[in-house]
């Protein structure tokens, strides 16, 4: 049973799937040991780079596109890292959009003062290694910005030393100017480089993105721009912003076929978005680039193996909520020489209601994911209490991969055979469809006329709910009416 996702994309917003380290430690270092051994890789598997999408030849579900993190990435390419391979050596026709670890900053794991001229030789290191590692590594990377949050979090403004939304902006600055200077290039084999955009409401969103807008601009940089967007912060979870910002972007001149080709939004999960962000993708297609695409990416499929959750289905119930469902695994040493298939087992067993079949667990036993008997050892020379090995994280997280990206792509399928979340539909008024609203949007004359019409849909913008699970009146708040009123110092 194979599947090829690729082939399946289409013209779709692109889901990215933020690649596990622990993940790709089995890929990668199977080329080179027996990291795993043979004998312990189902049958209807055979070798570790079956597990790997981004092989178009080997893989069960060829799929071209990722993201990988310089947050948890060895930065240092002058040593082979056979953990690192399905990053470093992947295949050329597949494309790494490479996240710069920002977060690692905020959380202070990248210790330093990260502060604009601070001359700080960490943080210094740190900012060009990361650099060099994107310009080797990636098809488009991330500058180094440092996300807005920080600034709220008193333990991550210790930590990196930034503690108002000025020094958050003037650091970001410093680090794409650095970057903007120092980069191999596009022509040169280098990666192309997405300017992120943060701010926790609009008005610090619009005030970093006129600071940062001439990172893109072909005629105040002609050698050296940015080449696309990132959405982070406000930007990446709510709709409003977003419609705002790309017109400002497509007025400003600042999304130009084969100058500002992609944008992408950091961190969204939601099902809904995926076919929320294929509209506007289109709309922009049609109106402004036709070489224009959105990605997005999440790690659910990762964290959620990590935490014993398996997606078992994913759900369109036309006009309401679409889903993925996942929800505790089987974790019993009774299982260990239990040789039902894992769909029979897990259904019959009353561990699922309904499982939805993969190619990686089409033919599993419920043994190749319970391994370990009563009475049996772990790495550690100790009997544990799970009857997982770290090879049942794997498997099971090629699993969630799966059934991740065709979520996706299914409920981009199913809108356009006409079918919709109930978010994708506003019933106030004239009960317009969102795909026809961002279409009247870019379709529209003037900056005025477009901004008008963003406008008068305020409220259906404050019932859609944004990635991070709230609604647009999130950014309605008192923090936001404050900081449109006063200035800190």
């Amino acid at each position: 049973m194979t599947d090829n996702l690729t082939q399946k994309q289409k013209d779709y917003a692109v889901f990215l799937p933020a690649i596990s380290g622990f993940y790709a430690t089995f890929i990668g270092k199977q080329r080179n040991e027996h990291y795993v051994d043979p004998a312990r890789i189902p049958s209807h598997i055979g070798s570790m780079e079956a597990m790997n999408w981004l092989n178009p030849v080997a893989g069960l579900f060829p799929y071209r596109w990722s993201l990988y993190s310089g947050g948890h990435a060895n930065l240092d390419l002058a040593k082979q890292d056979w953990s690192e391979d399905m990053v470093r050596n992947r295949d050329p026709g597949s494309l790494m959009l490479g996240d710069s670890g920002g977060f690692q900053i905020a959380k202070g794991l990248w210790e330093g003062d990260w502060k604009a001229n601070s001359g700080c030789a960490k943080a210094q290191k740190k900012r060009a290694s990361v650099l060099e590692w994107l310009d080797t590594i990636s098809d488009y990377g991330m500058a180094l910005d440092i996300p807005t949050w920080v600034i709220h979090d008193k333990k991550a403004s210790k930590a990196c030393q930034i503690t108002t939304l000025d020094e958050a902006v003037a650091a970001t600055k410093f680090n794409n100017e650095y970057f903007m200077t120092h980069r191999k290039g596009k022509n040169n084999g280098g990666a192309k480089f997405l300017n992120v955009l943060q701010g926790d409401n609009h008005t610090s969103a619009e005030n970093w993105y006129q600071e940062m807008k001439d990172f893109c601009d072909p005629d105040k940089y002609p050698d050296n721009h940015f080449d696309g967007w990132g959405m982070g912060g406000q930007n990446m979870c709510d709709v409003h912003l977003i419609l705002k910002r790309l017109v400002a972007l497509k007025y400003d001149g600042l999304l130009q076929p084969g100058l500002h080709d992609w944008m992408h939004f950091l961190g969204t999960s939601k099902l809904e978005w995926a076919v929320l962000l294929t509209d506007i993708q289109r709309a922009i297609r049609r109106h402004v680039n036709p070489e224009f695409t959105i990605s997005f990416d999440c790690a659910s499929p990762f964290l959620a193996t990590a935490n014993g959750q398996v997606y078992f289905e994913n759900v369109f119930e036309h006009d309401s909520k679409w889903s993925y469902r996942m929800a505790p695994a089987a974790d019993d040493k009774r299982y260990a020489t239990d040789k039902r298939l894992w769909s029979d087992g897990v259904i019959a067993d009353g561990i699922y209601p309904r499982w939805q079949n993969s190619p990686i667990s089409n033919q599993l036993l419920m043994q190749d994911i319970c391994y370990y008997k009563p009475g049996d050892l772990n790495k550690n020379g100790k009997e544990g209490k799970t009857s997982w090995d770290s090879f049942s994280y794997a498997l099971l997280m090629g699993h969630n991969v799966w059934m991740h990206i065709t979520a996706v792509q299914e409920a981009n399928r199913r809108y356009d055979a006409g079918e919709h979340p109930a978010m994708m539909w506003y019933k106030r008024g004239d009960y317009a469809q969102f795909k026809n609203i961002v279409e009247d949007i870019f379709a529209a004359p003037t900056r005025d006329a477009s901004m008008k019409i963003i406008d008068k849909y305020d409220n259906y913008w404050m019932d859609i709910i944004g990635t991070r699970g709230f609604k647009g009146k999130k950014t309605k708040n008192a923090n936001s009416m404050f900081n449109s009123l006063f200035t800190e110092e």
